[in-house]
């Protein structure tokens, strides 16, 4: 019982983490792509506290969002999701 309970916050600490390293993602994405907050959520058809909440890490981005975003800026999804290329290309060159 106690490892289960373990288990379970330390799934929220990850899933935590996680939102906050795509909303940092987002945020950089944002400021390259010379976008303020306002602007990208009129974009989105929401409000900047909206969108301030998905870069904070309080909301969770559906997958038509993920899209509109990456097109928005310029960027692919693995780099929202924080994937490195150069581990991707690595992968690739493995061969799996």
């Amino acid at each position: 019982m106690y490892v289960k309970y373990f288990t379970s916050v330390y799934g929220i600490i990850t899933r935590v983490n996680i939102s906050k390293k795509i909303g940092e993602n987002l945020k950089s994405a944002r400021k390259q792509a010379g976008y303020t907050q306002t602007q990208v959520a009129k974009k989105m058809f929401m409000t900047q506290q909206q969108y301030s909440r998905f870069e904070n890490g309080v909301f969770q981005l559906n997958y038509e969002q993920i899209l509109k975003l990456c097109e928005l800026f310029d960027v692919t999804p693995n780099y929202i999701f924080g994937y490195d290329d150069w581990l991707i290309n690595r992968f690739f060159a493995i061969g799996y």
